[in-house]
């Protein structure tokens, strides 16, 4: 199975660099079964995959997790991929980071610093996180980003509760010296699916945040980016996930299974090729899961013959699989899907669930 002749190089790469990490978030769109340590690549795989990468045509990785920094060898890594011409983003949870590392990654080349913040407050920050303190070392280590003159983005995830703090949250970004601020609204994957009752916000909370975001970026433009990432429950249009599957970006896991997106390995009877095994760019333009659903043919009629199939390919398939039972149905989040209306309900349900207690994840 060989791509499509138009499908083009991929322009990034999310490098899940480990799946270590010190917080217990619940909105955790990381899979349930997570990869252990004694699986991770080795500094060399993750060398060989950047070069692949940039060789490929990727222009920008982004370092993730778990928590990135919780690999010895991560000043290694942003070296090496500014070495072969890689743009590096390192997304942290800042919780844990070893004294002196954010130095160490700016003298090797890091170009830009991503932090989640689960809201304004110490205590109700901490308790979102599961760990106490974890707000204030947040705080700490974006101090530290700006003090090194390394652009900030803020990730603020959108849930039950802290959705009525955006406006909060964006000016605290501000203060705190970020260049951009991404909305982000909890996405019901992996181990934020097990909470969606604790998490699911109402729909008028929903259109509050999106109406505060608006005039916000309007009042504040020119001061800070803001983008914002809508709760797929309370769409009408299905977003072009990934910009499409295996269209634009890849991921590659801590252990080495290259994905079209973050949670396809949610959907069964899919093959994921390893680069322990298979060269990164055979792997994009062969693999059997990047092939699945590009193109058109995979579509169901309704997606084939709808105007907006080359805007949004599709939709997300994921999500289609979570509700629908089948990866290859329409986007449950498109108002022309037959399941439209139980992705609606499911949410009014969640919303009004009375449950506050957080499944915290745990990496034993």
């Amino acid at each position: 199975m060989t791509a499509p002749p138009d499908i083009e190089p991929p322009i990034g790469l999310l490098a899940e660099l480990t799946h270590r990490c010190p917080l217990h978030c619940p909105y955790c769109s990381n899979p349930v079964e997570l990869d252990r340590r004694s699986v991770e690549l080795s500094t060399e795989d993750w060398k060989r995959v950047f070069t692949e990468a940039f060789e490929l045509g990727v222009l920008q990785v982004h370092l993730s997790g778990g928590e990135p920094t919780a690999r010895k060898d991560i000043a290694e890594i942003v070296g090496h991929c500014a070495d072969v011409g890689l743009y590096t983003n390192l997304i942290t949870a800042a919780v844990g980071v070893r004294d002196g590392v954010l130095d160490e990654l700016a003298d090797a080349g890091l170009d830009h610093v991503q932090i989640s913040f689960e809201g304004v407050e110490d205590e109700a920050a901490d308790r979102i996180a599961g760990l106490k303190g974890a707000h204030a070392a947040k705080r700490k280590l974006a101090e530290r980003v700006i003090a090194l003159d390394l652009p900030l983005t803020v990730n603020a995830v959108i849930h039950r509760a802290n959705i009525d703090l955006v406006e909060d949250m964006v000016r605290a970004a501000l203060a705190m010296g970020a260049k951009r601020v991404e909305v982000a609204h909890t996405q019901y994957y992996g181990w934020a699916l097990r909470n969606r009752e604790a998490l699911m916000p109402r729909l008028d909370q929903v259109e509050a945040a999106l109406a505060t975001v608006q005039r916000l970026r309007d009042e504040l433009k020119g001061q800070i980016v803001i983008d914002a990432v809508v709760p797929d429950y309370y769409a009408r249009l299905p977003k072009p996930c990934v910009g499409g599957w295996g269209r634009r970006s890849l991921n590659v896991t801590p252990s080495g299974r290259v994905l079209p997106c973050h949670a396809a390995e949610s959907i069964p009877g899919l093959v994921f090729d390893n680069v322990r095994e298979r060269p990164l760019a055979e792997i994009w333009l062969q693999g059997q899961a990047f092939n699945a659903f590009r193109g058109t043919d995979w579509m169901p009629d309704l997606c084939r013959s709808c105007e907006r199939r080359d805007l949004d390919f599709g939709g997300c398939r994921c999500q289609a699989m979570a509700i629908a039972g089948d990866a290859s149905e329409t986007d449950p989040a498109c108002a022309k899907s037959p399941l439209h209306q139980r992705l609606l309900d499911m949410a009014t349900e969640a919303s009004s669930s009375a449950e506050i207690d957080y499944d915290y994840r745990r990496f034993l």
